[in-house]
């Protein structure tokens, strides 16, 4: 029997969605961690993910804690969590997310309150069927320093420049990672094996630092 292609993700976008009715999605789904929601003014979608997705996902988030721990950053991963402003109408779950800077005032908080709290420094986003709902705008309102996104065939690296995003070579945050050599880990990991890949993103850091 031949092998049947499944999508990374599945995308259902609705609209008119009150902000009452996404809390209470949101609450209804805490124990699935397989569904990401994305809000914005009235627009839900909601993405159910599969290995593939997650397994990119968990690539990239190893590549900045490896960078993080070789160059000396204070890093906190805060995985899926789901920031949320209800001043903006906006939220979202991201696929993984770090802070640096406030990576130790982050680690005293159970509950991320972004009308106090700081947002993440970094957003991971693999997005390979391309979805509905641009999240840029989001990222931009609630203050997301870069995001890395992976849309299935490179990783590109956008930093906030006012309020909207450029497309940059070399994170800003997290030098000195490059979108070109985050795409060849990427790569790499469907080759090697993983204690070698993990040899392997140790040596560049070391060598570039």
């Amino acid at each position: 029997m031949p092998a049947i292609a499944v999508p990374a993700e599945n995308r259902l976008l609705l609209r008119n969605i009150s902000w009452e009715t996404y809390e209470r999605l949101l609450s209804e789904s805490v124990e699935n961690s397989g569904m990401r929601f994305t809000y914005d003014e009235g627009n839900l979608e909601i993405m159910v993910v599969s290995i593939g997705h997650e397994m990119y996902k968990c690539t990239l988030a190893l590549i900045v804690q490896i960078v993080a721990e070789e160059t000396g950053r204070s890093c906190r991963g805060a995985g899926n969590t789901t920031f949320r402003r209800e001043d903006l109408l906006k939220g979202f779950e991201p696929d993984s997310c770090f802070y640096f800077r406030y990576a130790k005032a982050i680690r005293q908080i159970d509950k991320v309150d972004l009308t106090i709290d700081p947002p993440p420094e970094l957003v991971i986003e693999v997005d390979i069927t391309s979805s509905s709902l641009d999240r840029f705008p989001i990222f931009a309102a609630i203050g997301v320093a870069e995001v890395w996104r992976y849309d299935g065939e490179r990783v590109r690296f956008h930093t906030l420049d006012g309020n909207s995003y450029r497309e940059i070579g070399r994170s800003i945050v997290l030098p000195p990672m490059t979108a070109s050599q985050a795409t060849s880990f990427l790569d790499l990991d469907r080759e090697e094996e993983p204690i070698d890949w993990l040899r392997a993103v140790r040596a560049w850091v070391r060598a570039h630092i």
